[in-house]
């Protein structure tokens, strides 16, 4: 095994710089690795432990219609979504991230964990291919921005890369 990252030590301040770091730990700590579980497994604890402000991050696999729930850290989760179906299963449908500054008002919105507030998912797509989701919560309203999503989307194509 590779390096062992500290986390704790990415200051995220400043947004930018902190998802480049949390790019090249996750770089580091999937290298040589392809398998999807693992690697996805690893992700998540990276960006659980150093991402603040947030309740749940984790993976959406598409089987077929819907979207079961992988690897992930927070509370126990839906274990299927529908595609099309609440925020996860819109951004797989439309292939693209949505940012909700605020879950109540996401009228198809599907609780899972009810201290969640905002939202961020991150399709995953490989080859033309749509492989699932990558989706984070926060308990604080409007947590995720445009800085967010261009970091989640590249450590996301970090994730999809090493596959």
């Amino acid at each position: 095994m590779g390096m062992d990252p500290d986390t704790a030590a990415i200051d995220f301040a400043h947004k930018r710089k902190g998802y480049e770091e949390l790019a090249t730990q996750l770089s580091g700590l999937l290298d040589g690795e392809h398998h999807r579980i693992a690697n996805a497994a690893n992700m998540v604890a990276l960006i659980y432990g150093a991402l603040p402000d947030v309740n749940w991050v984790g993976f959406y696999f598409l089987d077929y219609t819907e979207l079961v729930v992988g690897p992930f850290q927070g509370k126990p989760a839906c274990v299927r979504i529908p595609m099309g179906r609440g925020v996860c299963g819109q951004a797989a449908a439309r292939r693209e991230t949505i940012v909700v500054r605020d879950v109540h008002a996401f009228s198809d919105h599907i609780v899972c964990d009810v201290a969640s507030n905002s939202e961020i998912v991150v399709p995953l797509i490989r080859d033309g291919e749509l492989l699932g989701v990558l989706d984070l919560d926060s308990p604080k309203l409007a947590r995720f921005d445009g800085e967010d999503q261009v970091g989640l989307e590249r450590l996301a194509q970090i994730y999809l890369d090493s596959l």
